[in-house]
């Protein structure tokens, strides 16, 4: 029974990242049309309704004194802030290079885990995560320069901003996942990020008055299935798995990334990218090896 269950928590893993890597597709595509905070209050709101319809399948909510600033904590680190930097990020940067940096968040996770979760990280995580980090490099400086980053040393420095924010969300998820559900953390999540981006976005752009049906449908997509549902599937495996094992399947990202790019973009993966996409692959696989159990994670307290 404990084994189905972490293979349940390591499916919605993959699943998540499967996800999240076509959300920068989605992203580029919107922003084309749209003006990014427009977007990000879109998503956010439809992911809010959607929530709102399913609100009898909330789930475990057990508030101790105290949680406001962990909660508070978490929607600050993602979606608020997390989202304003990637917005940044891909206005100057192309999606595979936003989507490496992403690799760097495990690496951010295991350190943070072990300095206020008290987990330990063993030699073969590490190991993983190094093997997967420079696949994932290898992977984007093997691809052709991309025309519509136009200023790429400066997204990349907006998206390693929010990895340090994902690294925070992360973090406190992990202390809080064992008191909240998976659909409640996502839906505050949510809701938070509704109230926090309208007025930002009224202040950033005017919304154009008519926007085409890819722009709306990649907002659409955004909203439903990656904050619903990415959110959702990771927020559930984090609550199964230690926090540094679980990031490391962030380093599926640019591998997914760029196959949605190829398959829906129309670009194509060299050979050389290929063999960065396998090294990625066998990271995170090294990255989930133990000889033995995890110990349980501590509390940030």
């Amino acid at each position: 029974m404990q084994q189905q269950g972490r293979a349940l928590a390591l499916g919605c893993l993959v699943l998540a990242m499967a996800l999240w890597g076509s959300s920068f597709i989605a992203l580029k595509l919107a922003f084309q049309e749209l003006p990014p905070m427009w977007v990000i209050f879109g998503r956010m709101a439809l992911g809010s309704l959607i929530f709102l319809l399913a609100w009898c399948w909330r789930g475990r909510i057990d508030y101790r004194a105290g949680d406001w600033k962990y909660l508070l904590g978490l929607a600050v680190c993602e979606p608020c802030l997390y989202f304003i930097f990637e917005a940044l990020a891909l206005q100057y940067t192309s999606a595979s290079q936003a989507g490496m940096i992403t690799a760097l968040l495990p690496l951010l996770v295991a350190v943070g885990a072990f300095l206020f979760l008290h987990e330990r990280v063993a030699r073969t995580t590490l190991a993983g995560f190094l093997v997967a980090v420079v696949g994932a490099t290898w992977l984007s400086l093997a691809g052709e320069s991309d025309a519509h980053a136009s200023a790429p040393l400066l997204g990349n420095f907006y998206e390693f901003l929010a990895m340090l924010c994902a690294t925070g969300y992360t973090l406190l998820l992990k202390h809080l996942a064992s008191r909240y559900s998976p659909f409640f953390l996502t839906a505050m999540q949510a809701f938070i990020g509704t109230l926090f981006f309208l007025p930002v976005a009224v202040v950033s752009a005017p919304l154009p008055v008519e926007p085409s049906p890819l722009a709306i449908g990649s907002v659409v997509y955004l909203g439903i299935v990656v904050t619903v549902g990415a959110y959702g599937l990771y927020n559930f495996g984090v609550s199964r798995l230690p926090a540094s094992q679980a990031s490391g399947f962030i380093n599926l990202i640019p591998v997914f990334t760029l196959v949605f790019a190829a398959t829906m973009l129309g670009e194509s993966l060299n050979g050389v990218q290929m063999l960065a996409a396998g090294l990625v692959f066998a990271g995170v696989a090294l990255s989930q090896w133990r000889s033995r159990p995890q110990p349980p994670a501590g509390i940030l307290d």
